[in-house]
């Protein structure tokens, strides 16, 4: 049979699932049958080379989906209100420094009724989109420091620099209050990270020591939102933990060949010292072992970059 379209869609899966190359994907058609398959995050290495342009305009900022094509139109300005009567701005913000996450309440590729989250500004403030909105929400004008931040059932949950999780539910029509449910104890020479796994919530710790810009231990603490406790634990069973400035994921270790358990695979994330080093950063990056508290590579190679150090992506092709 020379015509793979001819294929019954079971063999195709079959046949999906064995493959590794993006381009590959693309060639079968993917909207129709591996859209739900499970992925393992890639890890995205820096340009060789450092310039001074950007990869969107200033003025401009968009949701792009790489391999269909499509674009979502973003408002490009955001103003900031400091009561109902008066607004700073509007403030038009650059894209290379004032966004600093996105997250997204669901698939614009399959639904119009989503919400966009991003953690933006100097102060780290949290802003919120809705299709057709002309301009940001901020939903707090008085919290900020926001390191993290994920969606996980019907509400976006964040973390701070203190170590404050909070959760906002955006379920309705009308935004709730952007509400504390736990605190950790607070430390210094730390980066937060928030994620779901297998329905729970955990928060992850990463601690630096001194000032030799060397990742010594992460700290995991699962979050009961009955009791609003942080417990801590060194048991992730079968799942990975991919961090770094644009990721917070849990994979199940098992479902990829490679990846190891209980393990928390970082890239370089602190952004304050990219501009530090004349070689730029990305040395930073391993796979810990919690159990242990080991460090070992899960990169040979050299990436680095004054710009955008390597990063976890996730593969979504629809």
């Amino acid at each position: 049979m020379s015509d793979w379209s001819e294929l019954n869609s079971d063999l195709l899966v079959l046949v999906v699932k064995r493959i590794n190359l993006i381009e590959d994907y693309l060639s079968f058609g993917t909207d129709n049958f591996n859209s739900e398959l499970p992925r393992v995050p890639w890890l995205m290495l820096a340009e060789e080379e450092d310039d001074d342009t950007f990869r969107i305009g200033q003025n401009e900022i968009s949701l792009l989906h790489p391999f269909s094509g499509v674009e979502i139109q973003l408002p490009d300005q955001i103003r900031y209100p400091l009561d109902n009567n008066k607004y700073y701005g509007p403030v038009t913000f650059s894209p290379a420094i004032s966004i600093h996450k996105a997250v997204l309440s669901a698939n614009p590729s399959h639904t119009s009724d989503y919400i966009l989250m991003i953690i933006e500004g100097d102060f780290s403030f949290l802003s919120l989109w809705r299709p057709g909105d002309l301009s940001w929400t901020r939903l707090s004008v008085y919290n900020g420091q926001i390191t993290d931040v994920v969606y996980f059932n019907g509400r976006f949950y964040s973390v701070d620099y203190k170590g404050r999780i909070s959760v906002c539910d955006v379920s309705g029509s009308e935004i709730g209050d952007n509400n504390r449910i736990a605190q950790l104890n607070q430390c210094i020479d730390v980066i937060y990270y928030i994620l779901e796994s297998l329905g729970s919530l955990f928060v992850v710790v990463l601690q630096f020591v001194g000032l030799s810009y060397e990742t010594k231990v992460f700290l995991v603490y699962k979050i009961d939102l009955d009791a609003c406790e942080a417990m801590p634990t060194k048991d992730l069973g079968d799942r990975a933990f991919f961090l770094g400035p644009n990721a917070s994921i849990s994979v199940q270790a098992s479902q990829f060949p490679g990846i190891k358990p209980n393990h928390i695979y970082f890239t370089d994330n602190c952004l304050c010292a990219y501009l530090r080093f004349q070689e730029g950063c990305g040395l930073d990056m391993g796979m810990f072992n919690l159990a242990d508290e080991s460090i070992q590579p899960h990169y040979d190679g050299v990436s680095l970059s004054c710009v955008s150090p390597p990063i976890w992506v996730t593969p979504n092709l629809c």
